[in-house]
């Protein structure tokens, strides 16, 4: 039996493919299945489920370009990342956003900064304080 990832998080995505790259780039996460409608990424005690909105409803989200953050959601993810540097390349290089480093804080022994991925969703990386 394959062991439970401690945490787990389901997003929607009008681009399924797309963000499903930019996870698995961003976060090392590896597909452990995929079908029409979700892919399973996992990986160091996460599980991201990218879920596909269905097309009816995935034609009325209008994403910008460059992505603008949906600062209007309850929720911001944080993932601890070994670096924030090398998490700037991949984010960059598959369509979403990282604040400048000039605007990162220290808590609690890491140092953290937001960004958004390439729809707009807003998330908080946190690398341990060398």
């Amino acid at each position: 039996m394959a062991r439970t990832p401690v945490h787990s998080l389901v997003l929607f995505a009008k681009d399924k493919k797309r963000l499903s790259a930019f996870y698995q780039q961003v976060l090392g996460l590896a597909v452990a299945a995929t079908d029409r409608h979700h892919d399973l990424l996992q990986g160091r005690g996460i599980e991201l489920v990218i879920h596909a909105i269905p097309p009816k409803y995935a034609a009325e989200i209008v994403i910008a370009k460059p992505p603008a953050p949906r600062e209007d959601t309850p929720m911001k993810p944080v993932f601890r990342v070994r670096s924030l540097a090398t998490v700037r390349r991949h984010i960059e290089a598959h369509g979403g956003f990282l604040k400048p480093a000039e605007q990162a804080w220290d808590i609690r022994g890491h140092t953290v900064l937001d960004g958004w991925d390439p729809e707009g969703n807003v998330l908080q990386f946190r690398q341990p304080v060398r």
